[in-house]
């Protein structure tokens, strides 16, 4: 398989097994790093088709490197870590993460998500005829996951965009929190609810005039949200 790897991880050991293991399953291409600083320098050299991204790192915090990789890629991010408390885990999603192993892992379950998210990136850069859906305060394209907000092109994480375009092409339709999650993110686990709400503000906060009042994507109380096409003029409301 011609998909590049990228494993940010400081347990050589891990690090090593990682390898390993993806080398038997056909994946050509595993690059490895230790520390935040050799990652962003291997990205300018070749942009992975996905990231394993451990937390703690001997140079900086993960969270804090996910951000800045989200400057330069696009590409799923799954992190890899010993810190499993529910706090961290919003933290890594809200950080633009993808996904969220927690140490020690099953092998397989780590290649298995591997797949998912390299099947569904794919899926989402297989070409197709150019499809732009037009608001009044935004506009995104599916062949080029862009967005452009009053004017203004703005920066959409992975899941950032794959959410709002599930919206648009689900227009007036009313959609809970665990069937949004299980649309755009995959299989539903406990607690996962939270991650869709925070992707929600996020997208909120580039799309929306007024976030706290928001006219596109709106909150049924006790029901779940739904994506309203051609909302009120916020001065006619």
């Amino acid at each position: 398989m011609n998909d590049a790897i990228l494993i940010i991880e400081d347990e050589a050991g891990i690090a090593c097994m990682l390898e390993l293991l993806l080398s038997r399953e056909g994946y050509s291409s595993v690059l490895t790093a230790s520390t935040g600083a050799e990652a962003m320098s291997l990205m300018d050299s070749r942009e992975p088709d996905i990231i394993l991204l451990d937390v703690m790192l001997p140079d900086c915090n993960g969270f804090e490197l996910c951000l800045e990789l989200r400057k330069k890629t696009n590409a799923p991010i799954l992190f890899l870590t010993s810190r499993a408390a529910d706090y961290d885990k919003l933290t890594g999603f809200a950080m633009g993460g993808d996904d969220y192993i927690t140490k020690p892992f099953n092998s397989l379950e780590v290649v298995a998500r591997i797949k998912a998210q390299l099947a569904r990136r794919r899926l989402y850069q297989q070409e197709a005829p150019a499809a732009c859906y037009t608001f009044a305060d935004f506009e995104i394209s599916k062949d080029t996951g862009g967005l452009t907000v009053r004017g203004q092109q703005l920066h959409c994480t992975a899941k950032e965009f794959a959410l709002l375009l599930f919206f648009a092409e689900h227009p007036s339709r009313l959609f809970t929190t665990a069937q949004l999650y299980e649309q755009v993110w995959g299989e539903m686990q406990l607690g996962d609810e939270k991650t869709v709400v925070i992707y929600i503000s996020k997208i909120r906060n580039k799309i929306e005039q007024d976030p706290k009042q928001p006219r596109y994507i709106v909150n049924f109380r006790g029901l779940g949200y739904k994506f309203i096409p051609n909302p009120v003029p916020a001065g006619q409301i």
